[in-house]
């Protein structure tokens, strides 16, 4: 195999005419229903899947709904609907802050929060990172929750793995909490809930299960992130979505996904990703990414460690009949 730059490369419109395929003979051959629904959250892979859909099986069967809740940036639903009015598909946005607030109470979630940073108060802006240089030198997948003051300044404090796992825990409702409201408005008008979860995080293990990872059929997730990108390209993506940092947006705080996940650059990681799965020897994915060979032997070490962590992410639930 030859690993170069143009690896990544695909034809858009043979793998639109792959996807369009895929996408009808799931709704009229494997659910037999009317349409598609789309979470649109105003980032690319969302966006991107509802073009998908359009080319598909037309504009008049794509439901998009946008989903906020009380700490969502507000220019995701503004992208959201601008792309949902672009595509000309029916659209509604609808705030789930209560189905949040039913779950578990931000009350709550802001208390536990002040424990571990007493200068926090309800309202103040948060959010959790990763240490973003894994290509310039080894260090350990230390969370760290920051908070920021009026004033603007940053307060940050290391997280330990149950303290992590709270904070997420409640991040995760959010997501969830919308892949709730995409099922009733699936079920109620007979559609099938597209997934937007692309290769790069399905590897990876960058989605939440029986949240963004619990839908009817996933089209995107053989596509890489830079593939995805072509794609929407192609389709005429609403620049604003085109240009956007792709970001979590379950914090109140910015956070990019190279901050809170990947730690690496994406104009790098589609990249490593891929020679990492194609048994691509370090030293020759260095050169061709102009890298030095530690820094790609880190992150293939990073790749590993993240893709059996989350092994179960992609799996169905675990059955007696399996340890048989």
């Amino acid at each position: 195999m030859i690993f170069d730059l143009d690896i990544l490369k695909i034809d858009p419109e043979k793998e639109l005419q792959k996807l369009s395929k895929f996408i009808i003979d799931q709704v009229n051959v494997v659910f037999h229903r009317k349409g598609i629904v789309v979470g649109l959250s105003g980032g690319i892979d969302s966006a991107c899947i509802a073009a998908v859909a359009v080319q598909a099986i037309g504009k008049e069967k794509v439901v998009g709904l946008v989903l906020p809740e009380n700490e969502s940036n507000p220019i995701s639903s503004e992208y959201a609907i601008k792309q949902a009015q672009a595509l000309g598909i029916e659209h509604r946005l609808i705030d789930i802050t209560p189905t949040v607030n039913s779950v578990v109470g931000y009350k709550w979630r802001d208390e536990f929060i002040q424990k571990l940073i007493g200068e926090y108060r309800p309202g103040y802006k948060y959010n959790i990172t990763l240490p973003t240089d894994l290509l310039e030198r080894d260090s350990f997948n230390f969370y760290r929750l920051q908070i920021q003051m009026p004033d603007g300044e940053i307060k940050a404090k290391r997280l330990n793995l149950n303290e992590f796992r709270t904070i997420t825990s409640f991040a995760n409702i959010k997501i969830r909490a919308r892949m709730l409201h995409l099922y009733a408005e699936a079920e109620r008008r007979s559609l099938v809930v597209a997934g937007t979860t692309n290769r790069t995080e399905f590897i990876l293990g960058d989605f939440c299960k029986y949240g963004d990872g619990g839908t009817d059929i996933e089209p995107l997730s053989y596509l890489y992130k830079n593939q995805i990108y072509q794609i929407s390209d192609y389709l005429k993506v609403i620049p604003e979505i085109m240009n956007r940092q792709p970001s979590p947006d379950t914090f109140s705080l910015p956070v990019s996904d190279q901050e809170f996940f990947f730690r690496i650059p994406f104009d790098k990681l589609d990249y490593l990703i891929y020679a990492w799965e194609h048994d691509i020897p370090a030293n020759e994915a260095a050169k061709v990414l102009d890298l030095s060979e530690d820094a790609v032997k880190r992150a293939y070490k990073d790749f590993l460690s993240k893709n059996t962590a989350t092994a179960h992410l992609r799996e169905m639930a675990y059955t007696l009949e399996q340890e048989r």
